[in-house]
């Protein structure tokens, strides 16, 4: 679920148009030690409660009472100072902590142990989503029994739990920029809320309109994640990954700081992505990308229709048949993605501006064949849809060349 910004572009001629865990914050810890064979119940019990005063301070967002629950040398008692900072200014609907007694691992006075968080944000998700982190907990001078934070080690790290944040809304969106990005807030949402609307009324599958996008300067998090396709995170212009039950996006940089149509475009095909969540897993990708790429022209007149150079030049040498998943992302991408966008296009004018859905939903069960599903659905195959499609683009966009 991503997108690669066009290479050089071409549009169509309207005439010829045809139809259509927990803290962010690292500690210096190693791998941890092996657990202890049995957890003590009574440092079991106080690590509980040292957990539930967190979650508690954080959601009545008391920062002299949080402040009391960390220790640490400075530097990670500043981190957890900015993480609450970060954390205070999300919708949060539930934050709440559970401890693996099976990890807990003493360190002299000290304990090292599994946490996981569970944290839903209001509005936004539909379940709490969550993650571990590896938590050492050290007494408190006076008082044994009490545990203070001392060091994380997160796995998953979410901008918040990396560096300072600034956190904006609008209709339906969640936005999470950065102080260098936060600027192009008003814009960025804007184009979000008008992009729900175009995506709701395209995608025929109920979906709660809203969305969480991470707009931010620092690529740090784009690089963190993992199984994108390309396998190359910045090489992409943005990606949806999945949170929980839901699906987020996060835009690249260099998109962050383009405001305008590519963009607004570039937002509407990860929406697609948003608003079919789970519902493509087992489609091939040529499928998922192009109605992705299918939803996002449709606020566009014909001539805006805009499609990588790469795409015209294959489809004037003729491809056999539609990219498999397995290279679809590679070098030829470009090429990859205006043939898919164009053989849903032929779908949609050939069959009914439903027939892509129809074939999606074919399409959702484990292992099925697409050819055999494009047989039975259509009559036809990859194949003859691979040669619609270049059909198509040669007679749109070879004239404007």
């Amino acid at each position: 679920m991503s997108s690669r910004r066009p290479r050089p572009l071409r549009a169509a001629l309207a005439s010829l148009l045809a139809a259509a865990a927990l803290t962010g914050c690292s500690g210096s810890d190693g791998d941890p030690a092996p657990p202890a064979a049995a957890a003590p119940t009574d440092v079991v019990q106080a690590l509980g409660r040292a957990l539930d005063a967190r979650a508690r301070v954080v959601r009545r967002a008391d920062g002299d009472a949080f402040a009391r629950l960390v220790g640490g040398g400075p530097a990670f008692r500043e981190r957890q100072e900015t993480w609450f900072g970060n954390v205070t200014q999300l919708p949060v609907a539930q934050l709440s902590y559970r401890a693996d007694p099976g990890s807990l691992v003493r360190e002299g006075d000290a304990y090292r142990v599994t946490v996981t968080e569970s944290l839903q944000l209001d509005g936004y998700d539909a379940a709490p989503v969550t993650r571990e982190a590896r938590y050492r907990f050290a007494p408190t001078p006076r008082h044994p029994r009490r545990f203070r934070l001392t060091a994380a080690t997160e796995s998953d790290p979410q901008p918040w739990d990396t560096g300072p944040v600034e956190v904006r809304e609008g209709d339906g969106v969640l936005g999470v920029f950065d102080p260098e990005s936060v600027d192009q807030a008003p814009a960025l949402i804007a184009s979000v809320e008008s992009g729900i609307a175009t995506v709701s009324a395209e995608v025929p599958y109920d979906w709660p309109g809203t969305v969480v996008v991470y707009a931010l300067t620092d690529p740090a998090f784009l690089d963190g994640l993992e199984d994108v396709p390309g396998d190359d995170p910045g090489d992409l212009d943005a990606v949806a990954f999945p949170a929980g039950e839901g699906t987020r996006f996060v835009l690249n940089p260099r998109m962050v700081a383009d405001p305008g149509p590519d963009r607004d475009r570039l937002v509407r095909h990860e929406l697609t992505h948003v608003a079919v969540g789970t519902r493509d897993d087992e489609a091939p990708v040529w499928l998922s990308e192009g109605l992705a790429e299918y939803v996002s022209v449709r606020p566009l007149a014909p001539e805006d229709r805009r499609i990588p150079e790469a795409a015209v030049a294959a489809a004037e040498a003729g491809v056999d048949d539609l990219p498999d998943d397995a290279t679809f992302n590679d070098e030829d991408s470009d090429a990859h993605y205006g043939l898919a966008w164009w053989a849903v296009e032929y779908l949609a004018d050939a069959y009914g501006e439903d027939a892509p859905w129809r074939l999606l939903d074919a399409m959702s069960g484990s292992g099925a064949d697409p050819d055999t599903v494009l047989h039975d659905q259509f009559g036809t195959s990859t194949r003859e849809l691979a040669r619609q499609a270049d059909r198509l683009i040669v007679s749109l966009y070879e004239a404007v060349g």
